[in-house]
Parts: structure tokens; C-alpha cells; sequence
């Protein structure tokens, strides 16, 4: 149950007395609309804290100063980015109201000499962070009458904040939302209220304010039509995500066959999949219609339309002549993922640095302080050249597929997947490179702060007894390094028409295994976000360099890559969305258990049938643990909740 809760505490209230119906009452109703399952107004923090330690779920909270759309209250309800999120405005600030700095989406610090923002007067708490919001009301109430410079709903963030409970910025947008210190300046908010279409600017907001190239201009700027009859016709995101995965398999199909109409007709079908991949999400906004299952789901799926695009590519390369079109796609499958690896793990380092003390996370003079300076000036010039080169050099998805589309189309697939593939290798050395030296001034011992064991994937069993060895990241470049010294080798045997020595394998194993070493070191190097890339790095290449040496067909290679990167990105998927791990994860074996049985086959001279069983029976935990988290567990919770 959601319960909101309007503060109609002194001295907001006295100033906002009048003939007309009071404003608590307008926004009480507003709540209602918004979502709300009970409102309550109370008249002092004290009542507030009372009623959110005994909330249950979510608690939404507003002074009684803000005229805003409810659209505005309806989004801060349903915000997906985080369980906690503020209201914050960029009016500038009157006087009662705190002002807030803003980083990377979160409220890192209210009251700040650098604010980047005020704060708007509204609130979401999750239900893990009610205790001390509660505690928060209480301190809030008990500052002294002579040193209260901030209106209650102010003092009661300021003091949630500094409690260091993780709080995200929620911005608004085409929309209205005011926060108001007198009768005139109240007549002035809600005349602009209701100059404003609400459901135009929502369709508006469903499009993501800052986008790649393509999708802003050759996307964006028409798909919220598509939205727009979307949700008239009662199609889900969900829905809209499965229509796109078949778009992406039909165009993979017509890859695979190849001739010019064949692959004209795949490029169309593959831009129109790209386009509804797009609409899941605005329709998602639109609709409001968020979950955490939707959330996963359109992370899995992307991935797997693009690998499987891959697959039709390789497959088609291959029947054209070209004898390495599979390894081409495993060539980019396998960057695909570690790229992605890198951007998750960067990513959470990024935003646990926005979080810390500036003072804590070095010196802003080095060449790190002085490349975040200057992403930051560049981030912040929407539009301008360097803009959209910054976006464009990293290759991101729409890029990718927009390359894949005409390259298919017009010289085939074998150009598409080279091409992919240099521009990919660009991208990962400028990404990688930068974020290298900017890490190294953050200095944030990210894998810290989550479960490292987990995402490292060593397998339970298999790390359980081993010693603590020190610097996991040079442990797993050198498993890495041995994965890629093998495959050369077997690629090399090939091409000659050679066999490899079965034992070839055994001594890239050791090597290989010598980053499990790492399990139960702490991940606090500067630049050990790079630890969980690398060792899916070192697994796929050396999958792969066991399946060219034991002759496994190039697509059996694929195939048993692309399960390995669907339980990789069921780990990062859930990292994101905050998830906890999956239900089966230890079946999975961990890279090192995974790696030992691909070795055990080779040396036996079954490396084809172990691979295929192996894989197969991934395939099979995957599902299942799918099937657990997302269908069982749930029907669990709600029968749970009927039971009571």
C-alpha cells in the first residue's frame, strides 16, 4: 500500500491561507489520482514520523507550497530509477527551501555550496529506507524554533540526506511544478498549469531527453506515434519487446540466406525492430507502466536480438565463401559482452564517486580531474558538435544496428560484422583508455561496495578453500592472456591443417585457474572494476580456443558463448535493477567449474559432445532460475498476501 502524506506544517501553511480551497486539500486529491492508496495530512514532522515508521510500502511526501501537474506527482510515484526519489526543480530558491547538488541522476548532498538545483518540495520513500526517514522527521522536529532558517519539508530532507541514505533526483520536464510563498505567486503556478497539455507533454516525456545520433533524429522523431497507438490499443511493453525480438530473428533469418533482396529486406526489418525497441521503453514511460521484470526482460532481449543478428551474419558470411564468418560473430559477440561488462562495472563506480566527499576522491587537478572536467563541459553542451561525437564514438546500440543495417545491405554480411567489429575495437580502446586514467583519480574501490564473489562467477565450491592472493586484476589479465595464447595456437594448427596435442589445453587451464586465486582478495585497486570483464574475457576466449581445438562446428561454438553471455547478462541485468541473484546461480558451476569440464572433454577426445551437454544444460538452469525468479517467486508473494 502506498501512502502519502501532505505537510501542511507553519510557516508554508500560514503563508498560503485564503479565500480558495486550501492547497493541502488540492494536493491531497492530486495524491489520490497520482496513485496513492491513502493520504494523510498532518500539521508537524512529529505526526509524519509516526505515520511513515508504521508504513508498510512506500511513503510519498509533499510540502504544502507545491502547485505542480499531477502528471509531476504521478511520475515521482512511479519513478523507476531508484526506491527513493526527490522532487528537485531549478527555479531558483526562495527563502525556506534547501538547495541540492546533483550527480549522475542522485541528490549527493543537500545544502551545498556547488547546488545544481532546489529541492521541489516532494518526496519518495522506499519502503528499506522508512526507518530512517522516520528518524530523519524526528531529528527534524527537535531542531531549536531560533535556528529553523529551512520550511519543515527542507529540514526534513536535508536531514534524510545527511543520514546518507541514497536519495535520486527526479527533474521535471515540459511539465509544471512550483513551489509558491504567497496567494499571488500560487494564481501565477496554477495559470501555468493549465496552459499545459498534459497528456502532449507526457507522450513528449516519453522519449528520452538525451539519446545516441540516430535514435534522436532518425527514431525519436517519429516513434511516439507508434506509442501513442500502442497504448490505445492496450499493447504492453512486454508486448511491444516480443514483437521487436521477432523482427530481429526475421532479419537474422534473412541474413542467413543472403542476396540482395534478402538482405535489403533484413536491414528494413532490423531498423523497424530497433524502432519498436525504442517504443517498449517510451510506452513504459508513457503508460507508466514500470516493473522490475519489464526492466530485465528489455536488458535480456536486447542482448539476445544482437547476438542472434550476429549468428544470421556469420551463418551468411560463411555460405557466401567467407571460410571465418562464424568466428567474425563469435569475434564480436565476445567484444560485444566485455564492452558491456566494463560499462556496468564503470558505471556503478561512477555513481558510488558522485556519492563520496569531493575531498575523497582525489585531486581535481590531475589529467582524471581534468578529462571529468571536460566530459562534463562537453555532456553539458546538448547538441553542440562535440556533443554528438562523444556520443557517437563509443558505438552505441543504435549506431551498432543502423552500421549493421546498411553494411548488410549494400556489400553483405561479412562486411557488416568486420565492420562492427573495427569500429567496436575503437570504441572499447577510447572508452576503456579514458575511463582508465579518470578511475585512477576517483580512486572508489567499487566491487567494495557489492557482492564481488558474485559477480566475479568463480563458482562456490571452486574458490571456497583457496588462499587470499593479492591484486585480482593482474590474475585475471593473465588468465586471459593464456585463453588468447591457446586459441592463436589452435587457430594457427587449423589453418596449417594440423591437429592440436590434446594436452595443449591443460597448461591454459592452470593459467587460466590462477585468477580464481583472486576470489577472496578485496577489490579495492583503482582500477579492479575491470576484474569481472576480464574474466569473462578469459572464459570465452578459452571456450573457444577448446572448441577450435577439438574441431567443435564453428556454430556449436556460438551457440554455447551466447548461453554463457545470457547468464553473464542475467548477473549485470540484475545489478542494475537491483535485484538480488539469480535462484539457480550456483548450478551454474562458476567459470572455473565450466572451464575444467571443457578441458576434461578435450583431453578425452569428446570436446564436441561435452560442449553441446554442457550448454545445453546452462540453457536449461537458466531458464528455470528465469522461471523462479519471475514466476514462481512472485505467485509465492501474492499467495503469501492473500493468506493474510
Amino acid at each position: 500500500m502506498t501512502l502519502a502524506i501532505v505537510l501542511a506544517a507553519e510557516p508554508a501553511a500560514g503563508r498560503l491561507t485564503g479565500a480558495r480551497a486550501p492547497l493541502a486539500d488540492r494536493l491531497a486529491a492530486q495524491w489520490r489520482r497520482a496513485g496513492a492508496d491513502d493520504v494523510r495530512t498532518v500539521a508537524d514532522l512529529g505526526e509524519l514520523a509516526d505515520l511513515a515508521a508504521g508504513a508498510t510500502g512506500p511513503v510519498l511526501v509533499s510540502g504544502v507550497d507545491l502547485v505542480a501537474h499531477t502528471a509531476v506527482l504521478r511520475h515521482l510515484a512511479t519513478s523507476p530509477v531508484g526506491p527513493t526519489v526527490a522532487l528537485v526543480l531549478t527555479d531558483a530558491p526562495a527563502a525556506g527551501q534547501a538547495v541540492v547538488r546533483e550527480e549522475r541522476g542522485q541528490v549527493v548532498a543537500v545544502g551545498d555550496a556547488d547546488a545544481t538545483g532546489v529541492f521541489g518540495g516532494a518526496l519518495r520513500v522506499g519502503a528499506a529506507d522508512l526507518p530512517a526517514f522516520a528518524e530523519a522527521a524526528r531529528r527534524a522536529a527537535d531542531v531549536p524554533p531560533g535556528a529553523r532558517p529551512l520550511d519543515p519539508v527542507d529540514r526534513l530532507v536535508a536531514q534524510f540526506a545527511a543520514g546518507g541514505s541514497l536519495i535520486f533526483a527526479q527533474r521535471v520536464r515540459l511539465l509544471v511544478a512550483r513551489r509558491v510563498g504567497d496567494a499571488a505567486q500560487r494564481s501565477a503556478a496554477e495559470s501555468a498549469v493549465a496552459a499545459v497539455d498534459e497528456d502532449r507533454a507526457e507522450l513528449r516525456l516519453s522519449v528520452k531527453e538525451r539519446d545516441d545520433f540516430f535514435t534522436t533524429y532518425f527514431v525519436s522523431t517519429w516513434s511516439p506515434y507508434v506509442t501513442k497507438a500502442a497504448a490505445r490499443i492496450g499493447i504492453g511493453p512486454t508486448g511491444v519487446t516480443m514483437v521487436s525480438v521477432a523482427f530481429a530473428v526475421a532479419a537474422a533469418v534473412l541474413f542467413g540466406v543472403g542476396g540482395r533482396p534478402a538482405l535489403v529486406a533484413g536491414a528494413v526489418l532490423l531498423y523497424l525492430g530497433f524502432v519498436l525497441d525504442c517504443v517498449d521503453g517510451q510506452l513504459a514511460r508513457y503508460t507508466r507502466n514500470f516493473s522490475a521484470w519489464g526492466g530485465w526482460l528489455d536488458t535480456m532481449a536486447d542482448r539476445l536480438k544482437e547476438y542472434v543478428v550476429y549468428a544470421g551474419l556469420g551463418y551468411g558470411a560463411t555460405h557466401a565463401g567467407f571460410r571465418y564468418g562464424w568466428a567474425l560473430a563469435l569475434a564480436a559477440m565476445t567484444l560485444q559482452t566485455v564492452r558491456h561488462m566494463t560499462d556496468t562495472w564503470y558505471g556503478a563506480l561512477h555513481d558510488e564517486a558522485a556519492r563520496r566527499p569531493k575531498a575523497a576522491t582525489g585531486d581535481a587537478g590531475g589529467i582524471g580531474g581534468k578529462l571529468n572536467a571536460a566530459s562534463t563541459r562537453v555532456q553539458a553542451d546538448t547538441g553542440s558538435v562535440s556533443y554528438w561525437l562523444k556520443r557517437t564514438v563509443v558505438f552505441p546500440i543504435g549506431e551498432r544496428w543502423a552500421l549493421i543495417a546498411l553494411a548488410a545491405a549494400l556489400f553483405g554480411p561479412f562486411v557488416a560484422l568486420c565492420a562492427v567489429l573495427v569500429w567496436g575495437t575503437s570504441a572499447f580502446a577510447y572508452t576503456c583508455g579514458l575511463r582508465t586514467l579518470r578511475a585512477r583519480w576517483m580512486r572508489v574501490p567499487v566491487l567494495t561496495t557489492v557482492d564481488a564473489g558474485l559477480h566475479r562467477d568463480d563458482g562456490v565450491a571452486a574458490v571456497r578453500s583457496l588462499p587470499v592472493v593479492r591484486r585480482p586484476l593482474a590474475l585475471a589479465l593473465l588468465g586471459a592472456f593464456g585463453a588468447t595464447a591457446l586459441l592463436v595456437w589452435a587457430l594457427s594448427a587449423v589453418h596449417g591443417g594440423r591437429d592440436l596435442p590434446r594436452w595443449a589445453v591443460v597448461p591454459a587451464l592452470v593459467v587460466l585457474l590462477g585468477a580464481a586465486l583472486g576470489a577472496r582478495a578485496p577489490h579495492a585497486g583503482a582500477l579492479d572494476w575491470l576484474v569481472p570483464a576480464a574474466l569473462r574475457a578469459g572464459e570465452y576466449l578459452f571456450a573457444i580456443a577448446v572448441g577450435v581445438a577439438g574441431r567443435v562446428p564453428a556454430w556449436l561454438i556460438f551457440g554455447y558463448i551466447l548461453v554463457l553471455t545470457l547468464h553473464h547478462y542475467d548477473l549485470t541485468a540484475r545489478l542494475e535493477k537491483r535485484q538480488s541473484a539469480p535462484p539457480l546461480h550456483a548450478a551454474t558451476l562458476g567459470w572455473v567449474g565450466r572451464s575444467t569440464l571443457l578441458v576434461i572433454g578435450s583431453i578425452v577426445g569428446f570436446a564436441e559432445m561435452i560442449m553441446a551437454i554442457l550448454g545445453t544444460y546452462l540453457l536449461v538452469v537458466f531458464v528455470a532460475s528465469v522461471v523462479l525468479a519471475w514466476v514462481v517467486g512472485p505467485a509465492r508473494a501474492h499467495g503469501g498476501e492473500r493468506s493474510r
